[in-house]
């Protein structure tokens, strides 16, 4: 099995962590991978370099000089699957794949990983009508692109996986020392681009309502994005500049992770939150809300605790209980760990991933016309 995969971004999200992490699994299996990275991107710095490495840049949906590029790539080397991993990837793999004009194509696949709902647009009719099968990173996903028009027979849940090893080689950094925190402040941390859907907001205002009964607590929000001059408005408007952290993106997120007493996610729409998966190997208890996929990692009152979206109020309260009672944090994060090495290894996702491929096999590949419209 010869598995191309391309991934556009610049930034390292989850999706970038999850696309190396199948790359890596599937050639430490003994399966050839190729990777398609962003020349500039974080994906391409931390990827092995060599002739399976290949550099190129979308600059959108419709950009037809990269997909040119890339359909020189598969007519080179004739890869048996084609995974897109991103949103633009799909745009750029449905182009290549009409212009490489290889009898038989190889097989199309896509990593969904985003609990929106399908646009509804000719193109997006046509590039998503050209996928093999969908791979959801949760159930919650997939209901929702069965529930828009695509067959349930060409969707697949793939849950992200984490490295377990990875995680725990990663050094433990002293938060407050790294970070000039007070010794001793119980620590709350959350690791999440700055964006709408991560619902920062409620978690600022949630701080707002902790500091009342946990006065020395501090919260240190990890990642960059375009909300941040907004997230530090509300900062200062809530007079939480001495409480309230924004960290910035750091490559060295998950030593940081390690250091916090609790993790929370205040997420509004989330496919999955593989950051969780993260959180659970340290041993950490966690506090997330119910949005999307994310209750198919946390076990409410067994592995962490879960509040409802958009609830700054609930979440607070979640944050209060758990600080005030440390044998209750590590009895949920000890559950967690054990959660995560059962369910969410990467060992576990790169084999589900290789399911996906195998069932694809012998199978015709999707001509375009299929019902469903996707999105991104």
């Amino acid at each position: 099995m010869f598995s191309l995969h391309v991934d556009t971004a610049r930034t390292w999200r989850g999706g970038q962590n999850q696309a190396l992490l199948t790359v890596l699994g599937l050639r430490a299996q003994g399966h050839r991978t190729a990777l398609v990275a962003h020349p500039d991107g974080e994906l391409r710095r931390r990827a092995r370099e060599g002739p399976d490495l290949i550099p190129i840049a979308a600059s959108g949906d419709m950009d037809f000089r990269a997909a040119w590029k890339l359909s020189r790539v598969l007519r080179m080397m004739r890869p048996t699957v084609v995974h897109a991993h991103d949103a633009h990837a799909v745009s750029m793999v449905a182009l290549a794949r009409s212009l490489a004009r290889l009898e038989p194509p190889p097989a199309f696949v896509v990593s969904r990983r985003v609990d929106f709902h399908l646009r509804r647009n000719a193109f997006s009719r046509w590039k998503y009508g050209q996928v093999d099968r969908f791979l959801c990173v949760s159930d919650a996903i997939r209901s929702m692109l069965v529930a828009d028009g695509i067959a349930e027979t060409r969707t697949s849940t793939v849950h992200d996986g984490v490295d377990l090893e990875h995680v725990a080689a990663a050094p433990r950094l002293d938060v407050h020392g790294e970070l000039w925190l007070p010794a001793g402040a119980p620590l709350v941390g959350n690791v999440a681009a700055l964006v709408p859907h991560k619902g920062h907001r409620y978690l600022i205002s949630a701080a707002a309502i902790v500091i009342r009964a946990v006065p020395d607590a501090r919260f240190v929000i990890v990642g960059e994005g375009e909300l941040e001059p907004k997230l530090r408005h509300q900062i200062r408007e809530l007079h939480l500049e001495r409480h309230v952290l924004l960290a910035g993106f750091r490559p060295d997120a998950l030593s940081l992770q390690k250091g916090f007493d609790l993790f929370a996610l205040s997420s509004v729409t989330e496919g999955m939150g593989s950051v969780l998966l993260d959180a659970m190997a340290i041993g950490q208890a966690t506090v997330a809300t119910r949005a999307g996929g994310i209750p198919e990692v946390v076990v409410d009152g067994h592995t962490g605790v879960l509040v409802p979206v958009r609830d700054a109020n609930a979440l607070a309260a979640a944050i209060v209980m758990l600080l005030k009672d440390p044998a209750r944090r590590a009895q949920l994060g000890a559950a967690a760990k054990e959660r995560v090495r059962d369910e969410f290894s990467v060992e576990r996702m790169v084999q589900r991933t290789l399911d996906a491929y195998g069932q694809l096999a012998g199978t015709p590949r999707a001509t375009g016309s299929g019902r469903h419209v996707a999105a991104d």
